[in-house]
């Protein structure tokens, strides 16, 4: 039944962008109230808590306000989008999976690596390449891949190592990859084109991921001489069956990553849909056309198949929690509580500046996290309520510093999706992966506050 629902939402609303004249709003707006009490009592008992306020401040402010009876179901349906990326990005894995490239990643290791420094950046950046399609399943992808070679160092934490480099490395293309959620988020509220801001977001990401490489590169450790053959040994055994160990076989996943960029700048260009709507209508017809150049698209058709069979019971939290807090966005501009939230921020420009303003931004996102908050939800509720035409901040400035906040709680957040699949994978908990990126995490937030506050003085 709620499978039925989520693809039911998805398909109308898929629908109703492609063709406007389609007016499916108050159905949808029916149809995420009854998926929200559907859901209610199968989320996680976290995700049940941080709904329900958002629930009950939006009834609040409806209440406060004299809403009709009327506004509180049609309330419910912002952040559709955002679940419709957050359902179909996932199928980008399906052909990076059948096309067996694990093998090739653990050819180049056996081959080319010669000090844990190596191999550590070795592991950041393949974890940064996945990253930019694949999402949460760059984490398992590129843990499997590479922890069996780390036996062969005599690294003294190796489940540190490993988490360090691949959330690291996961994280810095979550600041302009298309298929990022909050990069879709930040783009429809500032205007801007996704080109546009590659300029701002692309060194930045790389300046990330070389500090990363500086960082965890400094204290190598040697091959070990008595241990190799073992060592291959684990390293070929976890080699799933079927995967070629080519390692040309990885510069496929360059080109497809390129071709995909592409298609999306295209896209964009050509039609006035949303940049989340345009991703999302492009993930499945090229994953397909991925699949079929791999000669798998009977294979495809089958994992497809499998990803809509058993995404409703992965999803359920994502579709309480986003439409809780749609409704909560909702219900600040019906309320004109966004009025109220503009003219504060107004005061607090005056008085302290937009440098100031800016540079405090990217914390906001980071602060979130710790409360529980996932960056694409914190994005939405701090940009929902803001009128960037009467705040008059530059929107490319304010896409940066949006963006890379988000992308700092992804690296210390303890309740984010990002490190509580780090911490199954290496055995802690999420404060301790958490933990680990502290340090990394100051020294690349207080960098971006400078870069922030550098833009505004030459740019602004």
């Amino acid at each position: 039944m709620l499978r039925f629902l989520f693809l039911l939402v998805i398909f109308m609303y898929l629908l109703s962008t492609l063709l406007p004249q389609l007016d499916f709003s108050i159905l949808l707006s029916i149809l995420c109230f009854i998926i929200v009490l559907s859901t209610l009592f199968l989320a996680k008992r976290s995700v049940q808590i941080l709904g329900g306020a958002f629930l009950f401040l939006g009834i609040v402010l409806l209440w406060k306000s004299g809403a009709y009876w009327h506004n509180y179901i049609l309330s419910f349906g912002p952040m559709l989008d955002l679940i419709t990326l957050f359902t179909l990005v996932p199928i980008l894995g399906i052909p990076i999976k059948l096309g067996g490239y694990s093998g090739g990643i653990q050819t180049i290791i056996q081959k080319k690596i010669n000090n844990s420094g190596q191999l550590y950046m070795i592991t950041s950046g393949i974890s940064y390449f996945f990253s930019i399609f694949m999402n949460l399943a760059t984490l398992p992808m590129a843990y499997y891949s590479i922890r069996p070679a780390l036996n062969m160092f005599a690294v003294e934490n190796k489940e540190r190592f490993m988490s360090r480099a691949i959330t690291r490395g996961f994280a810095m293309p979550l600041l302009w990859a298309p298929v990022t959620p909050i990069v879709g988020i930040v783009i429809s509220v500032t205007d801007v084109s996704w080109i546009s801001i590659l300029p701002y977001v692309v060194p930045l990401s790389i300046l990330g991921l070389g500090m990363d490489w500086f960082i965890g590169a400094r204290r190598s450790k040697k091959m070990l001489t008595s241990v190799p053959d073992v060592s291959v040994h684990e390293t070929a055994a976890a080699i799933e069956p079927g995967q070629l160990n080519s390692p040309g076989r990885i510069i496929q996943i360059f080109l497809a990553i390129i071709i995909f960029i592409i298609a999306i700048s295209i896209a964009e260009s050509r039609f006035h849909l949303s940049f989340l709507i345009l991703v999302s209508l492009i993930v499945i017809p090229f994953a397909f056309a991925w699949s079929l150049f791999l000669k798998k698209g009977t294979e495809f058709n089958s994992q497809l198949l499998n990803h809509f069979h058993s995404f409703s019971i992965s999803m359920k939290d994502q579709f309480f929690i986003f439409l809780s807090a749609g409704f909560f966005i909702s219900t600040i501009n019906i309320s004109h509580t966004d009025e109220w939230l503009n003219g504060w921020i107004m005061k607090f420009i005056q008085v302290a500046g937009v440098e100031i303003f800016l540079i405090l931004l990217p914390l906001v996102p980071l602060a979130f996290a710790f409360l529980g908050l996932h960056p694409a939800v914190s994005l939405a509720l701090m940009t929902g309520g803001l009128d960037l035409s009467v705040l008059g901040l530059d929107p490319h400035i304010l896409t940066v510093a949006m963006l890379a906040g988000a992308v700092s709680s992804f690296l210390v957040g303890p309740y984010n999706a990002t490190l509580g699949l780090m911490s199954n994978l290496v055995k802690d908990t999420s404060y301790k992966v958490s933990n680990w990126n502290i340090s990394f995490t100051t020294i690349y937030i207080s960098i971006v506050m400078l870069y922030v506050f550098l833009l505004q003085v030459f740019t602004g």
